[in-house]
């Protein structure tokens, strides 16, 4: 693969990245800016930056450094099928592993020199004259024909609003913001949240707790983890890339199965019940806590938990289960909803992203000046979830409706990718200068979510952060299989789509670094 014509980006060092102009801006490094990047390198489109805020690659898998952070899916089929042989030690991978993964990718793929690091979009501006995106970083200007917001949705840590949580006298922490000098033992915690990083770090601060406090609003299901190591043959012969690519389209093709669970179908929904509700009766002995744990809302309806030491973790005697929401806090007092008060040195907030409105769409102005978060303001919309109306030459990768909560996000991202490709290839084989789907089309898919959306369990009236609470619409799944998804998603078509053609500037380059 020959280098391009990328010394408008690769050759640039230091503070500053003043000049760039590139034909693709990609903003992130986590699974799915890395993805974009190494599929632009292995194509020949050399043209292009990565755009990263932190001081490191591997977005969600950088930052969530919590004591027993972990992936829920097998680590074959969490990870991306062009890059399968990887010595994964357990069936569902650790953090550390996953960061790893990634740096690896980009080291491997030979994607340092187009990833600028410590460098945050400021603002994104559509250039209609130009036919080009302006950003504006905190390390100077970068103009591009292509942006890609690759972003995700557990970027920005949701802090629920609590009265006095500034005043508290002890550490407060949100797991996504955690480093290793929160807890040193002996310490009274309290943790917020019962969700999937709440259940992941509980059983390991119950060990280091004096006194550990679980406030709970909402209880979860939660079935049997069965993680386990592979065995030294395991691993010998998943290294092998056909052997790797096989399981991992038969985990995904099991994985679909549970789709059907929400649909509500019987008896598929009756058995996840029956599993979850099971594993709650054998490891909890206490009637009372047992009661406090038991869900009151259709099992799906928010994400299923995969644990074999959170609910035993709560049956240790320095562990207190307080079933409200925590309220107020005044100094080290904290204040339940119940009217109970517990003292704490430590209160680590476990409660999620800002999933449904990403911060980034207020920095975002597309055609006419349009704000991507007024354009979202009743809730995230798009075309094949990946490109909106009146932002143009934009795509978003693991945006509106493109994740799963059943299944793999990396088959959903890889999906994306090659409808992006399709139309970077489009573009530039049409000489293109600019390409926007229609609102026409964007309002037909949007009505199109809200009918696959209808009869799932998402909509049975839970308050589940896979919904907008503004329009009470589902706007972060899709409401189908994985399958299905890379069926309606991933090929590009130009049908939905305003195109000018490329009288303003040169025509983008073509994949082999040329132009057409």
């Amino acid at each position: 693969m020959k280098p391009g014509n990328a010394s408008t980006v690769a050759d640039i060092d230091g503070a500053a990245i003043d000049g760039a102009d590139v034909d693709v801006a990609i903003v992130g490094a986590g699974f799915a800016g890395i993805g974009m990047a190494t599929q632009l390198r292995r194509r020949g489109r050399d043209s292009f930056v990565v755009l990263e805020r932190a001081d490191g690659v591997g977005g969600t898998w950088r930052d969530n450094v919590y004591p027993g952070i972990a992936c829920d899916i097998p680590a074959h089929l969490y990870s991306f099928s062009f890059r399968p042989p990887a010595d994964w030690a357990t069936r569902f991978p650790r953090g550390p592993e996953i960061r790893d993964y990634l740096q690896r990718t980009v080291d491997e793929e030979g994607l340092t020199p187009f990833i600028r690091l410590g460098c945050e979009l400021v603002d994104a501006r559509w250039d209609a004259q130009a036919a080009r995106w302006s950003l504006a970083t905190n390390r100077g200007p970068v103009r591009a024909r292509m942006l890609v917001l690759a972003v995700g949705r557990l970027s920005e840590p949701h802090i629920p609003e609590i009265d006095g949580l500034d005043g508290f006298s002890g550490t407060v922490v949100h797991t996504a913001q955690w480093h290793p000098g929160v807890v040193s033992g002996g310490e009274r915690i309290g943790v917020v949240g019962t969700g999937a990083s709440a259940v992941q770090i509980i059983p390991h601060l119950a060990e280091l707790a004096e006194e550990l406090v679980v406030f709970a609003r909402t209880p979860a299901y939660v079935v049997p983890r069965e993680d386990r190591e592979f065995s030294a043959e395991e691993r010998a012969r998943l290294l092998d890339a056909g052997n790797a690519r096989a399981l991992r389209e038969q985990l995904l093709l099991d994985a679909d199965r549970a789709f059907a669970q929400r649909l509500r179908l019987v008896p598929d929904i009756d058995e996840i019940r029956d599993l979850a509700l099971g594993h709650l009766a054998a490891q909890v002995s206490n009637p009372l806590l047992r009661q406090a744990l038991t869900p009151d809302y259709e099992i799906g309806c928010k994400r299923i938990l995969l644990s074999d030491d959170y609910f035993p973790a709560l049956e240790r005697p320095n562990v207190v289960y307080e079933p409200s929401a925590l309220t107020s806090v005044v100094e080290n007092k904290a204040c339940a909803a119940s009217g109970a008060t517990h003292d704490l040195d430590v209160l680590v907030l476990a409660t999620g992203f800002e999933a449904t409105r990403p911060p980034v769409a207020v920095r975002v102005r597309g055609r006419d000046g349009q704000v991507l978060d007024d354009h979202w303001s009743a809730g995230m919309v798009s075309y094949a979830s990946t490109t909106v109306a009146g932002f143009p030459n934009m795509f978003v990768l693991d945006g509106p409706n493109a994740a799963l909560g059943h299944n793999s996000a990396i088959y959903m991202i890889e999906t994306q990718l090659d409808y992006v490709l399709g139309a970077l290839d489009y573009v530039a084989e049409q000489s293109i200068s600019s390409i926007e789907v229609t609102a026409e089309a964007e309002a037909a898919y949007t009505a199109e979510i809200d009918e696959r959306s209808a009869p799932t369990v998402w909509l049975t009236g839970c308050n589940s952060w896979y919904v907008d609470s503004r329009s009470n619409r589902l706007t972060l799944l899709w409401p189908g299989t994985a399958v299905s998804f890379r069926e309606r998603n991933g090929t590009f078509d130009p049908a939905p789509y305003a195109v000018r053609h490329g009288e303003s500037g040169e025509p983008m380059a073509t994949p082999g670094g040329g132009a057409r």
